[in-house]
């Protein structure tokens, strides 16, 4: 027997802090009724096979749970009882490799991995009970994995579905110094005015993540596309032709060309190859236009669209002085070159922010990882702009 991949039950998509309105958002667009909504996930109702869709096109998302069993438990001991009792030989392959995840808050487990090893001792039991063999297990994420959430004596045994991290969009294989990671990057462009219909410049691109994700999106390019080992590939009764499907869909909804620009352009030679590199594994490179310059050379296209900065912050790289300089030709950048668009600064540092003698028209709150950071907005006004607010 194996989990039919039709069965109803809740499913759980975590995302980073602040990010979970942009989730939402795209949860809605897949066609889904969101059920409740906090600040690192949301949940819905749905089958295996919509964790499969969700997984392909979730952009601002980490993991995709699928709750498979609930129980009382007030210890280890409990845990390891009810879990011994579910048929864990439909899930997966007596062959086949298991991980463990967990988020443990109770007042009898002083340790995370205890809880891990309690469920996974009843896993192997009862395979040996069942079948005589055992399947591996280990911390990898690349098969079948389980995610334990237990909160004081309420215990919920979910599939994470996704396996390894969603916030990894598969075309990155040059990270850069300091890289915003890729969920992180689309929820910014999604927090600004945006269109996805206009042009999109982005100097000092380092690796190239916000420009990237800023054309599949344009191009309506899935993460999807670019990963082939999901969780539920790893669960018995995977729908493999529901996948292929979804697939085939994907491709034929990509966009073969767009009539606005996005550019990327960095100073830095090194970082500016990894951006090209990093567009041509995401298929997006022939809609980038790359420049190697300083960013104050860096043209705005005539019309409407956005700026992104994603500058350093002071924390980890360069100097404060030298940042301070940066900041303030940032804004003198905005106010020169992107009248007509709206500017955006992503930052960790309200006092750099400071010094871009600009006021934001808005403040907008994110997390990279655990560094507290604003995304700034400015309104930039050209001629025309400042006649019709006036009147």
């Amino acid at each position: 027997m194996s989990i039919p991949f039709t069965k109803e039950s809740r499913i759980i998509i975590t995302c980073p802090k602040y990010m979970s309105s942009y989730l939402s958002e795209e949860v809605h667009g897949l066609g889904f009724t969101v059920t409740e909504h906090w600040s690192t996930g949301v949940s819905i109702e749905g089958s295996l096979n919509d964790c499969i869709k969700l997984n392909m096109n979730i952009r601002t998302g980490n993991q995709v749970l699928w709750l498979w069993s609930e129980a009382v438990a007030t210890n280890a001991d409990d845990l390891y009882k009810h879990a011994l009792q579910l048929s864990w030989e439909d899930l997966l392959d007596v062959d086949g490799y298991i991980s463990i995840t967990s988020n443990v808050q109770n007042d009898t487990i002083d340790n995370n991995l205890y809880a891990n090893v309690k469920l996974k001792d009843a896993i192997v039991d009862r395979f040996r009970e069942k079948t005589e063999m055992r399947p591996n297990s280990g911390p990898e994420r690349y098969k079948t994995v389980v995610h334990l959430f237990w909160k004081d004596s309420e215990a919920s045994i979910y599939l994470d579905t996704s396996g390894e991290t969603l916030s990894k969009h598969q075309y990155r294989k040059q990270p850069g110094l300091a890289p915003m990671q890729e969920n992180l990057a689309a929820a910014t462009i999604m927090a600004t005015k945006w269109d996805r219909n206009s042009n999109f410049v982005n100097p000092m691109c380092g690796s190239g993540t916000l420009a990237i994700e800023a054309a599949m999106m344009a191009l309506n390019r899935i993460p999807g596309l670019l990963r082939s080992n999901y969780g539920f590939m790893h669960i018995k009764g995977f729908d493999e032709e529901y996948y292929e499907q979804l697939r085939r869909e994907a491709r034929l909804a990509v966009k073969k060309t767009i009539d606005f620009e996005i550019i990327a352009s960095d100073l830095d030679p090194i970082a500016l190859h990894a951006a090209k590199s990093n567009a041509k594994t995401a298929g997006v490179d022939l809609h980038i236009t790359f420049r190697k310059e300083d960013f104050r050379e860096t043209p705005c296209p005539s019309g409407k669209g956005v700026v992104m900065f994603n500058p350093e912050y002071g924390e980890r790289l360069g100097e404060y002085e030298e940042l301070e300089t940066i900041y303030k030709a940032m804004g003198d950048y905005l106010k020169k070159e992107a009248k007509g668009y709206f500017g955006y600064i992503f930052t960790a540092s309200p006092n750099l922010a400071k010094k871009v003698g600009l006021k934001a028209e808005r403040k907008i709150e994110f997390f990279n990882s655990k560094l507290e950071c604003r995304l700034l907005e400015y309104e930039l006004y050209d001629g025309t702009r400042r006649e019709d607010k006036r009147s």
